[in-house]
Parts: structure tokens; C-alpha cells; sequence
């Protein structure tokens, strides 16, 4: 299976109560701090849900 590298660009402050519990099950804490994880459904509907604080990359 393919993995993603998703990265916090923007700050969580100002942003709805569900779109900072989603960065926190995707495993983001700060602003720069980056996990990798593999692509499933579920996965992506968060990455969606935040897509305007979170940079995404795909990794071989």
C-alpha cells in the first residue's frame, strides 16, 4: 500500500472543535510536525476535513 506524509502548515487555533480532534487522530500536534501513515478511505476523509491546515505528500 502507498503512504502519505502529511505536515501541520497552519495553526489549529480558530478552527472548529472537530477539525482540531481530527488533527489530533491524525497524530499532529504543532505547526511543521509531520507523521507518515498509510492511505485508506478513512484516511483521506480526515485529510480532507483539515485540507486547509495540512500539507499532504505521497511517498513510494
Amino acid at each position: 500500500m502507498a503512504k502519505c506524509k502529511i505536515t501541520q502548515i497552519k495553526s489549529k487555533i480558530g478552527s472548529t472543535k472537530s477539525q482540531r480532534a481530527t488533527l489530533a487522530s491524525l497524530g499532529l500536534r504543532k505547526i511543521n510536525h509531520s507523521v507518515e501513515r498509510q492511505i485508506t478511505p478513512s484516511l483521506l476523509g480526515e485529510i480532507n476535513k483539515v485540507k486547509h491546515l495540512i500539507k499532504t505528500e505521497e511517498i513510494d
